[in-house]
């Protein structure tokens, strides 16, 4: 592939991750007042529905990297549009509680198709080896999702409604971000058979017993529970440390400008270091940045450490698999590796709010700490086990 089209194909997925996490995930962050305001539903049910999503798509991921595999990401990022579309015109639509799970439901299996790990797995299965740089500028693409959606989404809700912002927000997903994904995209060669044209044989998934799995599949688990409660409940914990809640909100801004930051550091170095690198730097700033808060480390210190760290791990969940196991079945490793660290996404907020009732901000701050070296001393022994990883 050329230069151009490469160009090309990075940065069609750009658009649609920009837009498809800022249409999802991102969007229950400015919608969620007006929702509550009109229908009289508490705001943990109304963001109840980012649960069910993130459910859903976990549930789906591993049949989404099947897919990938066997066919490669155009159709599927494709059919990802169009369920973020139908979950969007449900949403705007509902009416009842029924009704607003069932869009959100729908927007959860576009997520499956959708988000990080299927336009990883994209990439992986249109450069093989070679995909690691693509993945890291996809990253830069994806992290202004916030940047560019909630500032939309405000301005949206503010002269039409929230329930109109998601007909427009559907209607985008229809008329730019499908044809992106079935115009931009490469059409995926065939994995090589020794048989006739129905019978493609697959790489062999990886087994989840395997110890490389199991640390990166873990450090993912923990890494999805902290980013997911701190990004719901950071107002709560900052507040009950002192901080006003503009001043609670103005640093957790930082955090984005901080992921972009990290990625433009990681993708100046071209590569030059084994993937393995990122995760102990993403691992280490993240328990910096929570240490640093425990400590009492002025809060804007520690979350531009803590956004590094989630930045770079953005693109080590990407990078790594395919340095450790391979391109041979990389998309149905990533679903298998995405199914457990989505369930605990989906988990984290209600897991969340019952720590912070029972236990307290500050102590949930403290367990959020020491937890957080989990993914640091599973990053510690995947390096020791390096000798079996090939770089990319």
């Amino acid at each position: 592939m050329t230069g151009v089209a490469r160009m090309r194909t990075v940065s069609a997925l750009g658009v649609i991750e920009i837009f498809a996490w800022g249409t999802s995930f991102y969007l229950i962050a400015v919608l969620a007042g007006p929702i509550a305001a009109e229908t009289g539903w508490s705001g943990a049910i109304v963001s109840s529905g980012v649960s069910i999503g993130l459910l859903v798509s976990g549930l789906s991921a591993t049949f989404v990297g099947k897919l990938i595999e066997a066919h490669g990401g155009r159709l599927v990022l494709a059919a990802g549009m169009v369920l973020l579309a139908c979950g969007l015109a449900l949403l705007g639509l509902s009416r009842s509680l029924p009704a607003y799970y069932l869009a959100w439901a729908v927007m959860g299996g576009g997520m499956a198709c959708g988000l990080y790990d299927a336009a990883f797995s994209t990439l992986g299965r249109i450069f093989g080896r070679d995909a690691r740089s693509a993945i890291t500028q996809l990253t830069l693409w994806g992290g202004f999702a916030s940047t560019v959606c909630w500032p939309l989404s405000a301005w949206l809700v503010e002269n039409v409604g929230w329930r109109s912002a998601c007909f427009a927000y559907a209607g985008f997903h229809l008329a730019v971000s499908l044809p992106l994904a079935l115009l931009a995209l490469p059409r995926a060669v065939r994995p090589m058979t020794s048989g006739p044209r129905q019978q493609v044989t697959l790489a062999d998934p990886v087994p989840v017993t395997d110890l490389r799995f199991v640390c990166l599949a873990t450090s993912g688990v923990v890494l999805a529970m902290l980013s997911t409660i701190w990004s719901v409940h950071f107002v709560t914990i900052l507040t009950a440390s002192g901080y006003t809640i503009a001043a609670a909100i103005g640093i957790g801004t930082l955090i984005g400008p901080a992921q972009v930051g990290a990625r433009v550091l990681e993708m100046m170095g071209r590569g030059r270091h084994h993937p393995v690198w990122t995760m102990l730097a993403a691992t280490t700033a993240v328990f910096a940045g929570f240490l640093g808060l425990l400590l009492g480390m002025p809060a804007a210190i520690a979350m531009i450490a803590y956004g590094a760290g989630n930045g770079l791990w953005s693109i080590a969940r990407g990078a790594l698999p395919l340095s450790v196991f391979g391109s041979e079945g990389y998309a149905r490793t990533m679903g298998r590796l995405a199914t457990p660290m989505l369930i605990s996404s989906a988990a984290a907020p209600s897991v969340g709010a019952w720590m912070i009732d029972v236990l307290g901000a500050e102590t949930m701050l403290g367990i959020m700490a020491t937890v957080a070296i989990v993914p640091l001393a599973l990053a510690l022994a995947l390096h020791r086990l390096k000798g079996q990883v090939a770089p990319v």
